[in-house]
């Protein structure tokens, strides 16, 4: 009866949040971290999720930083068995630690240190009970955001990914991974992100003005393939008529304006 109480008070506490606590990053440096060769530009009052981080050197130029791999998988299918083994006072504690461990994990992120809060996240993943699973997806989402710093947009994108599919209306969440989506050339995934921003967000300029911009470089770039495409085929056709004393100038082909259909004469 007692476990009962407690699993209560915590989802009640849980509920009465507003807004679960997320990380942000202060941009307050001190005067030795901005002599340093290396330092960390970022947009004013924003919390990390928004916050895109250069590194820079002293002349203003960008630095491409390492690209980063990682051994953070979290496998909830023990966790599940595990919880079997569990009294309900012993998951409130590890939801207590798992909280605990997100608060130091945030301290690290603003100092920097994002290989040592990815840890920490990991581990505050592998502590958090399932059911909580809106703590669970700030955790991979704040997990995405070190990736992020580290340029590691693949692994950052898998995280996003998480987070969503824990909180389908994690609108932060849907923003990063559709910045990532853009940036590493998968623009239809990034409109259909950008789009459901606006289902959760209508008045969100930064999705008004993507949907806009993304079906035109979708339509550019296909446009190129598909050029790119009949040189290669005109190519292997020359190849192929060149014996026949033919080449592909030989055949004409036409757009058919109402259909888009291709028609091909022969011209001698």
């Amino acid at each position: 009866m007692q476990g009962k109480d407690n699993l209560a008070m915590c989802d009640n506490e849980n509920k009465t949040e507003e807004n679960i606590e997320e990380i942000t990053r202060n941009e307050d440096f001190s005067q030795k971290e901005k002599e340093s060769p290396m330092f960390y530009q970022q947009e004013k009052n924003k919390d990390v999720d928004n916050t895109e981080i250069n590194l820079k050197n002293n002349d203003g130029n960008t630095i491409e930083p390492k690209i980063y791999s990682f051994d953070d998988f979290v496998d909830e299918t023990d966790l599940k068995e595990l919880e079997k083994l569990q009294t309900e006072e012993q998951q409130n504690e590890n939801f207590t630690k798992s909280k605990e461990m997100k608060e130091e994990g945030n301290t690290l992120y603003k100092d920097g240190l994002f290989h040592e809060s990815i840890e920490l996240y990991t581990d505050a993943l592998k502590m958090c009970p399932l059911r909580y699973s809106e703590d669970r997806s700030i955790l991979y989402s704040n997990r995405a955001a070190c990736k992020i710093s580290l340029n590691s947009k693949k692994p950052a994108i898998d995280d996003c990914t998480k987070a969503i599919e824990l909180n389908p209306n994690y609108l932060r969440a849907l923003l990063r991974r559709s910045k990532l989506y853009e940036e590493t050339e998968q623009f239809e995934e990034s409109l259909e992100d950008y789009k459901q921003v606006l289902k959760l967000d209508s008045n969100n300029i930064e999705a008004r003005e993507a949907v806009l911009r993304l079906p035109l470089i979708i339509n550019e770039r296909n446009e190129k393939l598909k050029n790119d495409l009949l040189g290669k085929l005109k190519d292997l056709g020359n190849m192929v008529l060149r014996p026949f004393g033919l080449s592909t100038n030989n055949f004409q082909m036409q757009q058919d304006p109402n259909t888009g259909s291709y028609s091909i004469n022969f011209n001698k």
